[in-house]
């Protein structure tokens, strides 16, 4: 656990990782992220983004706090290094200068949805509408009206198409407008090729032109 007095980054719905670590997280690979400092993990799911893309979508199993002086070669391989010396020369290219007495976080998960291999015969591919409204409100700011915006914060919250046209519009039978902007996002996330079903190449520049 942080140490008393010892100010906790706090890690919401989406984690960062360089483009260059996505190929291993997707093969399974490199099982956590080691972060300097102590960071509070606030969710037990998130959203891996990498490349300038979403990648996966990950179940924390374990958060771990320790100083520089206590990783392991074994920390090393879990992050997907050879070994300890090459964790350590990373973290000084991304940190610059740290110390043996440095703490650090360790957060291990496990990959539950690759967003390039997403589920065709689902109406949503298999996302929530949740993340479906997380993706969207990161990605697609460009396009989306006010309203839209709205809709969509409301699902992160309700995760419920049902529950967010009760909460926004009073009835049930409004739903459609939610589906409707459920809808547009997707397609719209689709076309910009930041998510994938399984089995369909990205479209061509052509293809897109045309759409």
């Amino acid at each position: 656990m942080p140490e008393a007095g010892e100010r906790a980054k706090f890690l919401g719905r989406h984690l960062m990782v360089k483009g260059e670590y996505v190929d291993d997280i997707l093969s399974g690979r490199k099982r956590a992220t080691i972060r300097l400092g102590k960071v509070k993990v606030k969710y037990d799911e998130l959203i891996v983004h990498g490349g300038g893309r979403p990648v996966a979508k990950v179940k924390v199993t374990n958060v771990v706090y320790k100083k520089v002086k206590e990783l392991t070669d074994e920390d090393a391989r879990k992050d997907g290094f050879r070994d300890l010396s090459e964790l350590l020369e990373a973290l000084r290219k991304v940190y610059g200068n740290i110390k043996p007495d440095d703490t650090v976080t360790i957060i291990e998960f496990d990959v539950i949805q690759n967003l390039s291999e997403l589920e065709p015969q689902d109406p949503y591919l298999g996302l929530s509408p949740a993340d479906i409204a997380r993706l969207a409100l990161r990605y697609l700011q460009d396009v989306l009206s006010d309203e839209e915006k709205k809709i969509l914060r409301d699902l992160t919250i309700t995760n419920s198409i049902r529950s967010t046209a009760i909460r926004l519009f009073g009835s049930i039978e409004r739903r459609w407008r939610v589906r409707r902007v459920l809808r547009r996002s997707l397609n719209e996330l689709l076309r910009r090729g930041l998510i994938k079903p399984r089995g369909i190449s990205k479209p061509s520049k052509r293809g897109k032109e045309r759409r």
